[in-house]
């Protein structure tokens, strides 16, 4: 055992050595390897970022625990002509089937519904385009887990008579209200003076487009002045637990709303915060798919590299090999001297890659505030792979070096 942990010992120091005797063309070998374990820990940590930054965005606008029942759901899978033919079939959804499943999801936390439109705002010279004014019931502040900045949300008073009142999102309160408090000033809405009784905390940018852009109107109100269009149903559950059994039960009540037997498909959308992030998931799992192994391919041309060097270093060192077979040393302890040698080298590359890929995701994060999350899952593909890489690239070396004769090494090397 003594012996065994010596001759590790021994090759681990002589090849360390031999890499810091020749540093230029160490780093120069390692170039490739560098390059390629920063790229894909790079690509990996925007992957993973993506993910994050997306289900955030979508966690913060919805909230969580949070279902919806629209007249269409959309799903990346939707042709066009399966969209026409669910745009023939569901039907608009109205306040009589927002009462029915608030009535009867009995599993359902809170139930609300939504209603959206756009509209260009203007007031005393001061223009909007765009913007888009949500009708709410009161309890959409719970369902959607709202942050009201300052004032409060839309009362169930207020819904019920139909109140000229207004819930402003930032942008508009920096549009009309810059630098003053909004709360009890007006704000018209096609031409219609809404007093305005609170303000949404800023949410942020969704890949440049503001999600601030936006007002919230009693669903009554909204509903008289744009029209009875189509409503969303809005749902939540009381725990993560119960999340699915809520979504059932208001599934079964607007079946049963609508009619619809056994073996007849819905004829309404229901979309989760859930299966968003799953859909989430499997999208970025696909980039990755694609991409990780064209980046890897960076590594096995690095390999190539360090394969090359490999040659030379046997070459030069033809001398020391028939000294130290002439001196005992065996095949194999002389291939696994060069094999530890290759992985060395190779892991030294992956662990200054590590250190580009990090300094490159610092600097994004920081300069275009896009957020990069390097994963413990791709450090250890990166540097298994480069180590791999590099035992493989050190195989063919290793064995020239093996078979060597020692006799006509020592006077070849004379």
């Amino acid at each position: 055992m003594k012996a065994f942990f010596s001759f590790y010992s021994d090759a681990l120091k002589i090849a360390l050595q031999s890499i810091f005797a020749h540093k230029l063309r160490a780093f120069l070998t390692l170039i490739g390897i560098i390059i390629g374990v920063a790229s894909v820990v790079t690509v990996g940590a925007s992957i993973s970022g993506l993910n994050t930054y997306v289900v955030e965005k979508i966690t913060k606008v919805l909230g969580s625990n949070h279902f919806m029942i629209a007249r269409m759901a959309f799903s990346g899978d939707m042709d066009d002509e399966e969209f026409e033919r669910r745009n023939r079939r569901n039907k608009r959804l109205t306040w009589d089937d927002y009462l029915w499943v608030r009535d009867h999801c009995l599993s359902c936390a809170e139930v609300g519904a939504g209603a959206g439109s756009g509209t260009d705002l203007k007031q005393d010279g001061i223009e909007f385009p765009g913007a888009a004014v949500f009708g709410a019931t009161a309890n959409m502040v719970d369902i959607e887990d709202k942050t009201i900045e300052s004032g409060r949300f839309i009362s169930a008073d207020e819904v019920q008579r139909s109140a000229f009142v207004v819930v402003l999102g930032s942008d508009i309160k920096d549009k009309f209200f810059p630098n003053t408090d909004p709360i009890g000033k007006t704000l018209k809405v096609r031409g219609l003076p809404m007093r305005v009784v609170g303000v949404e905390e800023k949410r942020g940018s969704f890949f440049g487009g503001s999600f601030d852009r936006h007002i919230y109107i009693p669903i009554t109100t909204h509903l008289q002045i744009f029209g009875r269009n189509s409503l969303q149903i809005h749902g939540s559950s009381r725990t993560r637990e119960t999340f699915h059994n809520a979504i059932e039960d208001a599934r079964v009540a607007m079946r049963i709303k609508h009619r619809l037997n056994g073996n007849e498909e819905d004829d309404f959308g229901l979309v989760n915060v859930e299966e968003l992030n799953n859909q989430i998931d499997e999208f970025t799992g696909m980039i990755a798919t694609v991409v990780i192994p064209i980046t890897l391919i960076t590594l096995v041309v690095g390999g190539i590299v360090v394969m090359n060097i490999m040659l030379v270093s046997v070459t030069e060192r033809t001398f020391e090999v028939g000294l130290r077979k002439a001196v005992g040393a065996t095949r194999r302890q002389i291939l696994l001297q060069f094999l530890i040698e290759s992985g060395i080298l190779c892991a030294l590359g992956g662990a200054i890659g590590l250190l580009v890929a990090w300094g490159i995701t610092t600097l994004i994060t920081v300069l275009a505030a896009i957020p990069m999350t390097i994963t413990i899952g791709y450090i250890l593909m990166a540097l298994i792979f480069s180590t791999v890489i590099g035992m493989i690239a050190g195989i063919y070396p290793a064995f020239k070096a093996a078979r060597l004769d020692p006799i006509l090494a020592l006077t070849h090397a004379t």
